[in-house]
């Protein structure tokens, strides 16, 4: 049975007014599975930076009351899911903890952003410092990830609340839900319905990339990206090979204005297992930079066929940089 959510229900989960619209767009949804899938894609592959940092700036800084002018039930919410952590908080601790967040936000250029629920005011102070090291750039995909985490808490609640009140209704409006056991099946019949769905098929290519500027601090826009797959006589290249084998070509594509590649192959629910290569024409991107271009090698093991396997490059001038994403 789909649910009934509106705009403003989604804005409170994530607190981007572009995420918002987009969830709208792709209502209605039938399980809470199929919603959690495509908020993924919407938020990791889809809304811009711009959307990310509208929801950052929807929190209260972690150990502080909400300002009037930030979304009230949105605030309302974080301040439940932090309520754990300093419900025995010293007034040492809060200061130190203060003091961290300024430097962090002066840095970065936004509040700390974590999933508070269950962690404790030393776990987060301690994620705090450990994440103040990172490289801004680095530090906004991490934040976008925890971001992604708080929303998928609140999606939960939110369907729950949802399937309660449907529930009820089904309840009071009934003539033959009277026996405890009827109003068991018609209770379960809605909370249990992500259970019960099938897996979500993929909603974009398995491998995708992503290229940031460093030296810009922006989006890498038209940089030309090549995914290749080894389809030599030997398994797998090897380091220094020889004749054994070659590249094959899979896809190429370039860079839009958020640095996201086009699709560089179909969207196929399995991958086949084998060795990959996504090169990155940065000689193009930055003439007269020290790489003429960039190549990634990776393998794909029969076990994570099912998986998704995005390949973000960090460049600069005179370097690079890259991480397996989610």
């Amino acid at each position: 049975m789909a649910m009934e959510i509106g705009e403003d229900d989604w804005l409170v989960c994530c607190g981007s007014t572009d995420f918002a619209k987009l969830m709208m767009k792709a209502s209605p949804f039938n399980s809470l599975v199929t919603a959690i899938d495509t908020a993924r894609d919407i938020w990791l592959n889809q809304v811009n930076v711009t959307a990310w940092l509208q929801a950052f700036s929807a929190h209260p800084q972690i150990g502080k009351s909400p300002s009037p002018s930030i979304n009230s039930d949105f605030a309302r919410l974080s301040e439940s899911e932090q309520s754990t952590a300093f419900s025995t908080t010293s007034a040492s601790a809060l200061q130190e903890l203060t003091e961290w967040n300024v430097l962090y936000k002066q840095k970065f250029g936004f509040i700390f952003i974590i999933c508070a629920s269950g962690r404790t005011h030393a776990e987060m102070l301690d994620a705090l410092k450990g994440r103040y090291a990172n490289r801004p750039i680095v530090e906004l995909e991490i934040a976008a990830k925890e971001q992604m985490k708080i929303t998928e808490l609140r999606m939960t609640k939110l369907f729950s609340d949802k399937a309660k009140v449907v529930s009820e209704t089904d309840l009071s409006s009934s003539s033959i839900a009277t026996k405890p056991q009827d109003r068991l099946r018609i209770i379960g019949g809605h909370l249990n319905v992500a259970a019960e769905a099938k897996p979500p098929k993929r909603s974009r290519p398995p491998i995708t990339t992503h290229v940031l500027d460093v030296s810009r601090g922006a989006p890498a826009v038209g940089v030309e990206v090549h995914l290749e797959v080894w389809t030599g006589s030997t398994t797998k290249p090897s380091f220094g090979y020889g004749d054994g084998g070659v590249w094959s070509s899979v896809g190429t594509s370039a860079t839009d204005k958020d640095g996201r590649s086009g699709p560089l192959m179909d969207l196929v629910e399995a991958l086949n297992p084998g060795t990959y290569r996504i090169s990155f024409n940065t000689a193009k991107y930055l003439p007269g930079g020290f790489f003429p271009y960039v190549s990634i090698a990776f393998e794909v093991k029969e076990s994570q066929k099912l998986e998704h396997f995005h390949v973000p490059l960090l460049v600069s001038p005179f370097s690079f940089t890259t991480y397996r994403g989610s």
